[in-house]
């Protein structure tokens, strides 16, 4: 069947956030813009300055345009180019930046990170492609991954001290949490217009642990979860479920907020036998 907003229009809502709760998709219709090079990359600086480099950073997300964003990250720097030799599996925290901009408007836009003089800049022109690719050689298929999320409104001391805290303790050199920004068109849509509920946060939230030895799989999940639950109090309460492990209805329900009785409502009507449950499942009313 057609989902749009004129047919199966309840189909059309549930699936923008709701994804495979309600079936397969075989085509999507896109609305897109031209992107060819992007002026994208990191600047990364020590953990001993990464609570003032989160704080700077929130200032700077929050001013920005819209052809501007960064991703904040902890990592542990992969052993090989582009990085140089001296900064090899040191765990660091820094801004994975990409601007849509020219080189010149970019330059402009990262002067004030640039002042707080990162230990490593290698933010500059890349192909769309290989900036939507770039960490395809750090996480191949096949690996043991554990990952834990959050929605998050503001950034306090209290959790960023929490969040440094855990990046000293990175258990693999493939560990890591990224806080992406949710900004711009996300903002101008209402949390009712469509599944998508946590339309006011400012941050998405994501622990992951990842190891090629399934003999990891432990460490990976303790490291995740303490993460997680030693930042989790400072959250908004859901999660964007594509980030979320088996962790539980209820916190199906919180990442669906007031529009889950609603979501259960159309999973009802659509599948009602909830054979498409392998999934952060919502589950048919009644």
């Amino acid at each position: 069947m057609t989902a749009d907003e004129q047919e199966n229009s309840d189909l059309f809502w549930a699936i923008r956030g709701g994804g495979g709760n309600f079936g397969v998709v075989a085509s999507l219709t896109f609305r897109l813009h031209p992107v060819s090079t992007m002026i994208w990359g990191p600047t990364l600086w020590p953990l001993d300055r990464a609570a003032e480099v989160m704080r700077a950073w929130d200032g700077w997300i929050k001013d920005a345009p819209e052809h501007l964003n960064g991703f904040f990250a902890f990592i542990t720097v992969p052993p090989g180019p582009p990085f140089p030799e001296e900064l090899y599996l040191q765990k660091m925290g820094g801004v994975v930046w990409s601007c849509t901009g020219t080189q010149e408007v970019a330059d402009e836009l990262l002067a004030p990170a640039r002042e707080l003089e990162p230990a490593l800049d290698l933010v500059g022109p890349v192909p769309y492609p290989a900036a939507q690719s770039a960490f395809d050689a750090l996480y191949p298929p096949g690996h043991q991954q554990y990952w834990r999320a959050d929605f998050v409104d503001e950034l306090s001391d209290e959790a960023i001290e929490v969040h440094v805290e855990h990046a000293a303790t990175l258990p693999t050199p493939q560990a890591t949490m990224h806080l992406y920004p949710i900004d711009g068109a996300v903002h101008r849509v209402s949390s009712g217009d469509t599944a998508f509920a946590y339309r006011n946060s400012r941050w998405a939230q994501v622990i992951v642990a990842v190891d090629p030895d399934p003999a990891s799989a432990d460490l990976l999940k303790s490291w995740v979860v303490d993460y997680w639950e030693a930042t989790h109090p400072y959250s908004a309460g859901g999660a964007y479920v594509n980030f979320m492990m088996e962790e539980g209805q209820d916190r199906v329900q919180a990442s669906y907020g007031d529009n889950y009785p609603r979501l259960a409502e159309i999973k009802k009507k659509y599948d009602p036998e909830n054979l498409f449950r392998v999934n952060q499942n919502i589950k048919p009313a009644g």
